[in-house]
């Protein structure tokens, strides 16, 4: 999981060694954070959060193939 993330926003960002992702586990849930430069946030975003969207979606697909809850979190 983790690196399926990081792969997806290295190849969105500008400054690709600045992505950190943290990888949480709660309950059976996988909790993901994701960690990009301050000027890479709007490419992480998207115009009105298209972007955020469509990564939460593909890690929650790939969660359910394996049978567990994941979320994801992005800050800068």
């Amino acid at each position: 999981m983790k690196e399926l993330l990081t792969y997806i926003a290295q190849n969105l960002v500008d400054h690709p060694d600045q992505v950190v992702v943290t990888q949480r586990e709660r309950d059976g849930e996988i909790e993901l954070e994701l960690r990009v430069a301050s000027e890479d946030m709007g490419k992480v975003i998207g115009r009105q959060g298209r972007i955020a969207k469509w990564i939460r979606v593909l890690m929650r697909s790939v969660g359910q193939r394996k049978g567990t809850r994941v979320s994801v979190e992005i800050t800068d």
